[in-house]
């Protein structure tokens, strides 16, 4: 493990000492044993090392019947990696676009492979990860641009309908090629939403979590500076999805947080905006868990539930043509 071991006093927990599950605990102190949050201060090539072992570490198999393909794909001029996971033997009846989350700075195709495989065994579709560029060697709105990318490639490529997925910053990237391809001949059926980052202002959760487990608001505070190009625009929808003045046309939208994750309210946010625009959309809070809280799906009973259901809004807004 990386770094010293975490501190599993009640005192060093404070008020989330009550508020997470005991399993959870055990889980949130296994990531900081891998991960530790003093690692956001050193040099980016050495977080990203130590991210991909954590990963490494919480990865589970793949489901039996689930073949996967690596590929560049060419789209925009460049090429950009996909990882393909189709259900052997079976018919899909759609299609996900799936985005990696960690801060727009770290993850691939591997760190995620594992939930990838999950959802195309739990649905039926077809997934494709997208290996989007990763800041600071490539600030916004590169890695929107190559998640639009893989959209527009995927929608010429593939006679199926699309949805469109992310967890925390792909939900970001997921949510921004939603608004961006509304009105693209072949958008978006659904999009699911799992703990993202949308630009909200600060609300009930960001004050209330400022200081949760496994991100924090000082987190988020660094995750938007290294993204960010020099003169970038706040009300940019693309680098912040809810500071767009146009919620009409989205596909329906499912958004799934965590109580405790200053994020939160930004999916409540969200579904407001699109449901005041005559879209359809939920958004349902996970009780008692944090931000990443699906790589406790092994262990965790809730993480497990809360990934149940989340399979579930994916094969229902897959099914809805």
């Amino acid at each position: 493990m990386a770094g010293k071991p975490p501190d599993t006093s009640s005192a060093s927990r404070g008020k989330y000492a009550a508020r997470l599950d005991p399993e959870f605990w055990d889980y949130v102190d296994a990531v900081n044993g891998w991960y530790p949050p003093e690692i956001v201060a050193a040099p980016i090539a050495a977080q990203r090392v130590v991210y991909d072992r954590m990963c490494a570490a919480f990865r589970l198999p793949r489901p039996a019947g689930v073949e996967t393909q690596d590929r560049l794909v060419r789209a925009a001029g460049r090429d950009i990696a996909l990882r393909h996971y189709l259900p052997a033997g079976a018919a899909p009846a759609a299609c996900v676009l799936y985005c990696h989350g960690g801060g727009f700075v770290l993850g691939g195709l591997d760190s995620h492979d594992d939930i990838c495989a999950e959802i195309c065994a739990g649905t039926g579709f077809e997934v494709f990860s997208v290996d989007y560029r990763l800041a600071p060697e490539h600030r916004h709105p590169a890695a929107f641009d190559d998640a639009l990318a893989a959209f527009e490639w995927l929608a010429a490529a593939s006679g199926l309908p699309l949805v469109l997925c992310g967890e925390s910053a792909g939900g970001t990237l997921a949510a921004a090629v939603a608004h961006a391809t509304r009105r693209h001949p072949r958008r978006a059926i659904g999009q699911m939403l799992i703990y993202p980052g949308l630009g909200g202002e600060i609300g009930r959760s960001y004050v209330e979590h400022a200081a949760a487990p496994l991100l924090t608001l000082a987190d988020l505070d660094f995750y938007r500076t290294i993204r960010a190009a020099p003169g970038q625009s706040p009300d940019d929808p693309t680098f912040a999805p809810l500071r767009d003045g146009d919620f009409a046309g989205l596909p329906p939208t499912v958004v799934v947080t965590a109580e405790c994750d200053p994020l939160s309210s930004d999916g409540e946010t969200y579904r407001d905006r699109v449901l005041a625009a005559g879209g359809r959309a939920l958004c349902r809070e996970e009780p008692r868990l944090t931000h990443s809280f699906l790589r406790a799906r092994a262990t965790v009973p809730r993480a497990a539930e809360a990934f149940a259901r989340i399979i579930a809004d994916i094969a229902r807004l897959g099914a809805a043509v």
